[in-house]
């Protein structure tokens, strides 16, 4: 999105040169400063500022937030997965658990990931020594003092997203020039969550809330602070991977962690500071443009995109989202993400608003015709190129990425709780059926009987973060920490089949659907969907009424729907879903092999 604010700060770093990029890509580089010393530039705020802001660089790009590790790490649950065929040495062997340790799709985005954490130590070390930190004006020390708690957040929310994918790495937190030794071995996860726990609670005082700020959320604020704070503590405090033995373990002290993310989350709500997007849909469309349609600042952290290039910009709603064909006035959009066919069963098949912008079960032809994709077709429904301005070839669209929304902050708060007492108290039960209602608008009589005993509040919250969340980047990690990301995969796969088959919950489901091209309306969803012709009546009906021809009625085209899941899509050796999944293994990524070529205190472990 391109936001005045971020785009004007973003610009700061160019002009003042103050954190050059690195001559190369290679996790072990040392950042230079260009021109500028810097004990001088840690003693102006508009050049410590600048350097801040390089820390907030490493979020985006197609190595980044922008493309690789928002659209090729996450994208392999029950929700969503990557187009195309298996390949362990492209980003389709990421999305089928089968990346081998040669595939480059590893290292690109491992390195960026590490550079901003060296930029963000070099800040984090000179700010505190710095004569505006410790005898400025009242006025220079808050700001400095901002902006310090900035960079150990941002810290943390590389060391984040390195853990998630790659378990134990080497931990640095100085500057690689202070460093004797650069070849680190491994550290375990846990010292290292704990470190950034310690960081994001001193983080917490000296970050304001977004109302005392005035910052946009493509900024830190308090709520970004305490949110991901709730969110690596349930990292912390739920299962992983293990080097020793190589097994998902749970460690015992894991309700500590649970009351950190449960007093955070509690936190943000008292606020107020942020609450419900009253649509859900438009909660996306704010992201696609200048246009903020989120009157409660539902968006607490996005990653922020601009410029038009690979660097600084993403491919949102280009490599991802609804496609497009090239001749129409929209312009191309490839949309390489595709869904679950049985996700699209998971939504109630009227009440719940959340199906139709999540899934576009339609693509833009090249005149501009809105068609049904087949069934194991669709795509991300929550990026669309036409909610931009731009059209053409062009692939970067100032989409920004998001990391936290309040609705998350609601369901971690209810998990929390859950998990603490022997059943969910009403404040949890509260905060669950209020993402549940937004979804519902309108429809609060299909929303169902909230569970009240604690095995079925906490399914009942693995169900909502599936719904709530999709292709956001959160489900896959979410099913890891819960250990069950093998139990859904198993069950994923029996349901796919029960869909082929037509039996149990799909014995409705139409072999096929019989449509009408029309035109985009381009208006809100629920007015898209009612104006698609398709025979048999309203995606309502249509789409959960077994067939209602022999033959494809004259003027409409037949697409394939049931008979498009078969074999091949659900076990084949190119198609299958998460065909080379295996439990105690594949939870994690390797290491890229250059990275172990770099640092010989660096193994492979995991069963790779």
């Amino acid at each position: 999105m391109k936001n005045k604010t971020i785009t004007t700060i973003f610009s700061s770093i160019a002009l003042a040169g103050v954190l050059a990029t690195a001559s190369c890509k290679k996790y072990l580089d040392v950042e230079n400063p260009s021109t500028i010393s810097q004990d001088a530039v840690f003693e102006s705020v508009s050049y410590t500022t600048s350097a801040v802001v390089g820390v907030y660089n490493k979020l985006m790009g197609d190595n980044g937030y922008g493309s690789r590790i928002s659209l090729l790490y996450p994208m392999a649950a029950d929700d969503f997965k990557t187009s195309g065929d298996f390949n362990p040495l492209d980003r389709r062997g990421l999305s089928g658990y089968g990346a081998s340790p040669d595939n480059t799709e590893l290292d690109a985005p491992f390195s960026q990931l590490y550079q901003g954490i060296e930029r963000a130590n070099i800040c984090i070390k000179y700010i505190p020594l710095s004569g505006l930190y410790t005898k400025g004006s009242e006025a220079d020390k808050k700001i400095m003092r901002k902006l310090y708690g900035e960079v150990l957040t941002l810290r943390a929310q590389f060391y984040y997203e390195l853990i998630r994918n790659w378990g134990d790495l080497p931990a640095q937190f100085q500057p690689s020039a202070d460093i004797p030794n650069l070849f680190l071995p491994k550290s375990d996860r846990d010292s290292i969550y704990n470190i950034l726990l310690a960081d994001l609670k001193t983080a917490s005082d000296l970050v304001p809330w977004r109302s005392e700020s005035g910052d946009p959320s493509t900024r830190v604020t308090k709520a970004v602070v305490k949110g991901l704070r709730a969110r690596i503590a349930l990292a912390r405090g739920g299962y992983s991977l293990r080097r020793s033995p190589q097994e998902m373990i749970r460690k015992a002290d894991y309700k500590e962690y649970y009351k950190i993310a449960m007093d955070e989350c509690a936190d943000i709500i008292a606020s107020k500071e942020h609450g419900l997007n009253p649509s859900y849909e438009n909660l996306f469309r704010t992201i696609h443009n200048s246009t903020r349609l989120d009157p409660n600042n539902e968006w607490i952290f996005e990653a922020g995109a601009f410029g038009g290039n690979a660097r600084t910009d993403s491919k949102l709603g280009y490599s991802n989202g609804i496609r497009i064909n090239g001749s129409s006035s929209y312009g191309v959009a490839n949309g390489g993400v595709v869904g679950i066919p049985t996700y699209f069963y998971e939504f109630d098949s009227v009440g719940d608003c959340r199906r139709d912008v999540t899934l576009a079960w339609f693509e833009i032809d090249g005149a501009n015709n809105k068609v049904v994709t087949n069934f194991n077709d669709m795509r991300d429904g929550k990026y669309r190129k036409y909610w931009t301005s731009i059209n053409g070839t062009n692939q970067n669209l100032g989409i920004n990425w998001p990391l936290l929304r309040y609705a998350d902050v609601l369901l971690m708060y209810a998990e929390a709780d859950n998990e603490l007492g022997s059943a969910p108290s009403a404040k949890a039960i509260a905060a669950y059926e209020e993402v549940r209602k937004r979804a519902f608008t309108g429809f609060e009589s299909r929303m169902g009987t909230t569970p009240t005993d604690k095995d079925g509040f906490f399914k009942a919250i693995v169900k909502e973060r599936l719904l709530e969340f999709g292709g956001e980047g959160i489900r896959k990690y979410d099913l890891i920490r819960w250990n069950l990301l093998a139990t859904v995969i198993d069950q994923t796969r029996a349901n796919l089949r029960e869909l082929m088959n037509g039996t149990g919950r799909y014995a409705n489901v139409p072999k096929y659907v019989y449509i009408k091209a029309n035109k985009v309306l381009n208006k809100t969803v629920p007015e898209e969907t009612l104006d698609f012709d398709v025979y048999g009546g309203p995606v309502s009906k249509s789409m959960f009424t077994l067939d209602p021809v022999a033959s494809t009625p004259d003027g409409y085209v037949r697409k394939n729907w049931r008979v498009a899941v078969n074999e091949e899509y659900i076990t084949g050796q190119f198609q299958g879903f998460a065909l080379k999944f295996e439990k105690n293994k594949k939870e994690l990524f390797p290491l890229y092999s250059g990275v172990l070529n770099q640092n010989y205190n660096l193994k492979q472990d995991y069963g790779y």
